[in-house]
């Protein structure tokens, strides 16, 4: 363990292609860390103490007793962090680690200063933060990226119900990913059954799946944010609703998500810039579709004017994560493409995020 106190780096994400499909078995999407970031500071405490700078919440009092965390405070959005600490504090446990005292403080920048969310995966990242700066403290070595992502995953879906964890899979491991769902009903019926956290961490996750991905320097990013955020696990539950209600609609959004995700993909490995593009403009009109077989506006009109500005000035666009407002992302081909873009959604208050690709995921600042 060590003495000394220590501040985790955590990246925030943007879904690149593939939502809603990644729900589902083996449906591949790409995602990537982004340079905003959540920081957890640890250090050894006479007493237990936790503190979330942008809630304003500070020195609070909190106990673990019976594997369970308690915190002195009825504020619910500290739901998460709770979450994580128990799960990464019992993990330990397990391991017969002494669990001294401890202070935490948690700090992130991934929302504007008014607090309205980005969509950069806020909640995905503190939990991220809270597994990893736990783990950096007490362990002798340094722990893997795979515990870290399976402890986050596990506290994230506890507490959301559902959801991809490609978020997680971003904040974990950093820069582009190729990533497949561990799924949510496969780890909440998991957790029903399990004898530890431990054996849950070391059994094969089966449907999980990542690799990172070599980002085509052929290739820009620019991201807009349309200034409305959304709320992804209702919009997550609508979509999914089509399963039950409108199943042809749902198999028929399956294939053509798997047909732009596989040509994105193949065009960002082989810089094949007209194949990558394809890959987008694919996938936006499969959300788009989904989005109205499902009665939810996935492309808003702010999302659809910020992706027809993209491909008016030679690139493709497409909404990032469920959609509903929060970011847009925009490909094209080069600095002056980006720069005339930005002027068209500077005149429609498009604000265009100061937002680059992170080659590292979770690390010790």
């Amino acid at each position: 363990m060590s003495n000394e106190s220590l501040t985790m780096k955590v990246p925030g994400k943007l879904m690149i292609a593939g939502e809603f499909a990644v729900l589902e078995p083996y449906q591949k999407l790409a995602v990537i860390a982004v340079d905003r970031f959540v920081y957890a500071s640890i250090r050894t405490s006479s007493n237990n103490s936790l503190t979330l700078e942008n809630f304003h919440l500070s020195s609070l009092s909190w106990r673990f007793e019976d594997s369970t965390v308690t915190i002195d405070t009825e504020d619910e959005r500290i739901y998460f962090v709770k979450e994580a600490m128990q799960n990464t504090l019992t993990y330990l446990q397990e391991h017969q680690i002494q669990l001294d005292p401890f202070s935490l403080t948690i700090k992130s920048e991934l929302d504007d200063i008014s607090g309205k969310k980005y969509g950069l995966g806020s909640s995905a990242a503190v939990v991220t933060s809270v597994v990893s700066a736990i783990l950096n403290h007490f362990l002798p070595v340094k722990p893997s990226d795979t515990l870290i992502f399976k402890l986050a995953s596990i506290s994230h879906v506890k507490v959301q119900g559902n959801g991809s964890g490609a978020d997680i899979a971003a904040s974990t491991y950093g820069g582009m990913l190729e990533y497949a769902s561990f799924q949510a009903e496969w780890l909440l019926k998991e957790l029903e059954t399990i004898r530890s956290l431990t054996e849950l961490v070391e059994k094969k996750w089966t449907y999980f799946h990542v690799k990172s991905l070599p980002l085509s320097e052929k290739m820009k990013i620019c991201i807009g944010w349309t200034g409305k955020p959304a709320s992804t696990s209702k919009l997550v539950d609508k979509v999914l609703k089509l399963k039950e209600n409108n199943l042809s609609s749902f198999e028929k959004f399956l294939n053509e998500s798997e047909r732009a995700v596989r040509h994105f993909l193949e065009g960002m490995k082989t810089e094949n810039i007209s194949l990558l593009l394809q890959g987008v403009k694919e996938n936006r009109h499969a959300l788009k579709a989904v989005g109205e077989a499902a009665n939810v506006e996935l492309e808003t009109e702010q999302l659809k004017v910020l992706c027809d500005f993209a491909e008016k000035h030679g690139g493709a666009g497409k909404l990032s994560g469920a959609g509903g407002g929060d970011c847009g992302i925009a490909f094209m081909p080069s600095e002056k493409n980006i720069k005339e873009l930005k002027n068209d959604w500077e005149n429609e208050d498009i604000q265009a995020l100061d937002l680059a690709l992170y080659p590292k995921g979770a690390s010790i600042e």
